[in-house]
């Protein structure tokens, strides 16, 4: 697949959040979706991110915007990171990394020297189903601002 870029048609996708409940495209697709990817729950960067957007949770719901985010970590770990953190919106557990695949997400990494396949922090701005944004270089600190700079 290539790489999905500003003006792109969103992949569907459908996925378990921490509850087991099922979320789909579908259910967001005339709406307004930040859509984040992210590699492991309570790690450094990802806290600060998923942390950011919850602090400004009410300013991004006032600008129209739903969130969800996307990692391969399984539902209860989403359940324990949601319920640490307070965040308020739904993470899908991608197990199977069907969504982070369909994203461009997965691939060969490489960190203190050493290469690995993993998760790429991603973040995608929908709109009606249409990619609007897609920020590779997340400034996990001020995401929100970030977002709403380039919107």
């Amino acid at each position: 697949m290539s790489e999905l870029k500003q003006g792109d048609k969103s992949p569907n996708f459908s996925g378990n959040d921490q509850n087991g409940e099922k979320i789909t495209f579908s259910d967001y697709s005339d709406k307004k979706l930040i859509l984040f990817f992210y590699p492991k729950d309570n790690t450094p960067g990802c806290t600060k991110e998923a942390c950011n957007l919850r602090d400004n949770y009410e300013l991004l719901l006032d600008k129209g915007f739903s969130i969800i985010g996307v990692s391969a970590d399984d539902e209860q770990r989403h359940k324990k990171f949601i319920d640490k953190f307070n965040l308020p919106f739904p993470l899908i557990a991608d197990v199977d990394k069907e969504i982070i695949t369909a994203f461009g997400c997965w691939g060969l990494k490489k960190f203190m020297g050493k290469e690995y396949d993993g998760i790429f922090r991603k973040t995608f701005i929908i709109d009606k189903g249409i990619i609007v944004k897609v920020f590779e270089k997340v400034k996990t600190n001020d995401h929100t601002n970030q977002i709403l700079n380039e919107l």
